[in-house]
Formats: C-alpha cells, sequence, structure tokens
C-alpha cells in the first residue's frame, strides 16, 4: 500500500467523536506522540491502523485520502506552480508544514484559487466549471474504483457473450435496454458523432467514426444506462454548485465507465506491465486509441495493485491544454498554464503519428521521461477545418526504466532543463526566454548583452 498522509481527517474524525489524543491512542493501541506525528502528517497511516480507524471510527478510507485540504499536498502545489507565485518559491516543505498546521487556511486558498478560475479571470462570484470538474477529478486522482468494479464485471459478461466488444455492447443494448445501434452516413448526421433516439430507440453513430471510437461510443452509453447508480453518487457527492459542471463531471465519469469497459483494470494492469507500457502493442490489443490508452494509464491506482503514476496532457499548436490529469504522480507540469519551449513536447507536431521522447528536468529538481505524438479528433471531412493536438505523457524517471520507449535511453544522464513557462521560471540566460519571470527585479547593462532579452535578480 503506497503511503497515505491524511492527519486532517485523523485530526477531524477525533474532534466529530470529542477525544482527546491520549484517548484516541489508546483506542487505536497507538502512543499519543506517534497519534501527534500523523495529525501532523509526520507519519503516513500503516495499512493496520487504517483497518483500526475504520473499524472504530465508522469512515471510508477511499474519502479518508480524497478530502484532504484542498485535494492534497500535490493538488496545492499545482496550484502554486501559477506564475502569480512564482516569486514565493513555497518548498514542500513549506507546504507540507503549513497542511498540517492550517488545514483550513489551505482549503480556503484553494476554493478561492479555483473559484477565480486559476487566474483564468473568472467573475467574482462566479465558479469556472471546468476548473470546478479539474478539482474534483484530481480530488480522485482520476482513479473511481466504484466504477472500476462496476465495469470489470460487465466486461467480463461482455467477453461471455461474444468474441467481439462492440458487437456485446450492441447486442446488450438491444436485449436489455431495448436499443438498437444503427450507424448513420455523414449527410444524415453532418455534426455529430452520437445521438440518441429514445423516439426510434435508437443509439445513432456517425460513419465517420473509427472502430475504436464507435466501440468507445457504444460504452459510453450503455455506462450510462447500467452504471447510473455510481456515477449519480460520485456527481451527488461533489456537491456541485452549477448544473454546467455537474454535467460535465458526469460526462468525465460515463466516458472514464466506456474506458474501463474496453481496457479492464486487472486485464489491462497486467497486459502494461507484460509490455512495459507499449502504448502501440496496448492499442491492439485492447482495440483501444491512442488517446484512450493514454488517459487509461493515468487511472491506475487500486490499491494493491497500482500502475505506474503518469499524468496525460493534451494541447493545440498553441500549447493551450484542452485535457490534464496529474493522478498520482503530482506532476506541476500538468498544472501549469504555461509550458516551456524546450519541451520536446510541441515537437510532435512536426512529426505527425511519431511518438517523441524526451528527459526534462524542472528547477526544483524533478525529472521526468515524457512521450508525446499527434492525435485527430474523430469527424472531419475534406475541405472541413481538421483539429490536431499533441497527448503528452509523463512519469517520474526513476520509474521509468522498466518502459519499453525508455529503451537504450540514459534516464541519469543529461536531460533538458525546462521551466512551467517563462513567466513561472527563473533559469538565467535561457535563449528561448520570451518574458521576464513574475515578480523578479529586472537589470539593465547598456555594455552588455546576454543570451537572453532579460536579465533579472537571481536568488
Amino acid at each position: 500500500m503506497a503511503k497515505l498522509i491524511a492527519g486532517h481527517q485523523v485530526r477531524k474524525a477525533r474532534r466529530q467523536s470529542a477525544l482527546s489524543q491520549a484517548a484516541m491512542a489508546e483506542q487505536l493501541g497507538i502512543s499519543p506522540s506517534y497519534l501527534n506525528l500523523i495529525e501532523r502528517n509526520q507519519r503516513p497511516l500503516t495499512a493496520a491502523l487504517l483497518v483500526r480507524l475504520t473499524e472504530l471510527f465508522d469512515f471510508d478510507p477511499r474519502a479518508l485520502a480524497a478530502a484532504a485540504p484542498g485535494g492534497g499536498a500535490d493538488a496545492i502545489r499545482r496550484r502554486l506552480g501559477d506564475p502569480m507565485f512564482a516569486d514565493l518559491e513555497v518548498d514542500r516543505t513549506e507546504l507540507e508544514e503549513w497542511l498540517a498546521v492550517a488545514p483550513g487556511g489551505a482549503e480556503a486558498f484553494a476554493r478561492a484559487y479555483d473559484r477565480i478560475g486559476g487566474g483564468g479571470g473568472v467573475a467574482a462570484g462566479a465558479e469556472d466549471p471546468l476548473a470546478a470538474v479539474r478539482r474534483e477529478v484530481e480530488r480522485w486522482r482520476n482513479h473511481f474504483p466504484d466504477l472500476d468494479a462496476a465495469a470489470e464485471t460487465l466486461a467480463d459478461e461482455l467477453r461471455l457473450s461474444a468474441g467481439d466488444l462492440y458487437a456485446a455492447i450492441a447486442e446488450r443494448l438491444r436485449v436489455k435496454h431495448s436499443l438498437t445501434i444503427r450507424v448513420l452516413p455523414v449527410e444524415v448526421l453532418p455534426d455529430a458523432l452520437r445521438r440518441l433516439d429514445l423516439h426510434a430507440r435508437q443509439l445513432q453513430l456517425s460513419e465517420m467514426l473509427d472502430p475504436a471510437s464507435r466501440t468507445f461510443q457504444a460504452a459510453f452509453q450503455l455506462g450510462a444506462i447500467e452504471a447510473r447508480a455510481e456515477i449519480d453518487a460520485l456527481v451527488k457527492g461533489a456537491g456541485l454548485s452549477e448544473r454546467a459542471a455537474e454535467r460535465l463531471y458526469r460526462r468525465h465519469l460515463s466516458s472514464y465507465f466506456a474506458a474501463a469497459v474496453m481496457m479492464p483494470y486487472a486485464r489491462f494492469l497486467r497486459a502494461c506491465e507484460a509490455t512495459g507500457y507499449d502504448l502501440e502493442l496496448l492499442q491492439r490489443r485492447f482495440g483501444a486509441g491512442y488517446e484512450q490508452v493514454a488517459h487509461r494509464l493515468t487511472t491506475l491506482q487500486r490499491v494493491g495493485a497500482r500502475g505506474l503514476p503518469f499524468f496525460m496532457i493534451r494541447i493545440d499548436r498553441a500549447g493551450q491544454a484542452s485535457k490534464r490529469y496529474a493522478g498520482a504522480s503530482g506532476a506541476v507540469l500538468v498544472e501549469a498554464d504555461g509550458r516551456c519551449p524546450l519541451w520536446r513536447l510541441h515537437n510532435a507536431f512536426d512529426r505527425p503519428g511519431r511518438i517523441e521522447r524526451d528527459l526534462v528536468e524542472l528547477q526544483s529538481g524533478e525529472r521526468w521521461f515524457t512521450l508525446a505524438r499527434t492525435v485527430h479528433p474523430q469527424g472531419a471531412r475534406a475541405g472541413q477545418v481538421s483539429a490536431e493536438f499533441v497527448v503528452g505523457l509523463g512519469v517520474s524517471a526513476e520509474l521509468a526504466g522498466s518502459l519499453a520507449l525508455a529503451r537504450g535511453l540514459d534516464l541519469t544522464g543529461a536531460a533538458t532543463p525546462i521551466g512551467l513557462g517563462c513567466r513561472s521560471c527563473t533559469r538565467p540566460q535561457c535563449p528561448q526566454r520570451s518574458a521576464p519571470p513574475a515578480g523578479r527585479a529586472l537589470l539593465f547593462n547598456e555594455r552588455e548583452r546576454g543570451l537572453s532579452a532579460f536579465s533579472f535578480v537571481e536568488d
């Protein structure tokens, strides 16, 4: 079991039970000083202690981890990656002390930051639906155990009924839910990929969908029906204030379920470990698209059966992120709105269909092994605007040695030095710099011109 730091929730459970530290420690069979360290996030919960807490104080271990202030240290740290905080340089030790000593203040900071859209200019008093949903997804680290369990059960049933997953889903929709799938010409569905016609009892799919996307859309509809109870519970538990946010979150959860049906957790994790997380092999083995596999890799966090902690980000040519999931990686690369042009993530646009590898190092010393490849959304026809994105994946360089795509690369050798966008980066003399770092005074020397257009006060 991975380390579980949950001092805030242990303290909350103790206070709700009106117990002193000494009294609670006695019930748990530990010393008061050890309980004090746990509440201050200086010791993790062991599996045995977690079981005793669950039995004696009646709370859900998943909620224990998920309800950390602001989503926990990694989530707060990603928020602090915003350029507006570039000059503060809050290190991890200081952050952990803040969470331990003032969890309410950390939660207040997180809510205020999210309400203004992370500096994105959302009007005061209005919550950005996308930010609210991202906060909830990251609170769960993009892993929803109940959905995975239900999807695995359903996938096993579908495998017994037919060898072809798409055919099995179509048959289940027809027999159990009186819904037939009809693939329609693009002239009939010119602006849609999927449509549910309840009057005709049809799930209508565009002929422009490739086989993997067709299976995904059918599984999405099946999940919206058969996993409704699990999805409703998650949406209700999120406590989202906007109807738009609820719908976005529901769509994310239905998509998660569809991917989990196509790539059932246990089978997918075994395949990942057996192939060295070879993305192209995984695509073929599970009949999935590259982006579907990439997203699934960020969800492998089942207790006792965890995969590597990947992050995923999807950007367009302007560098705007339309999808980003930190998962269990804690990567600030995902949260930052700015991206460093030295990161080879951007180079993938120049080599469509090829996977670009990169070993990068942040100013903090964190090293990441990253992969990037172009993807094209379904549905565009000749003569229409065709969208293009790059999907980036990353995992800590310390954990990347087992990856098939990392073979032949020295993961301890030289790495590309990158930042979180020029406004957040304080690397001196960067020739690629387009703006000075926020919060740093500029320096001028009329007799000298450095590699960078901007000189500034360093640490």
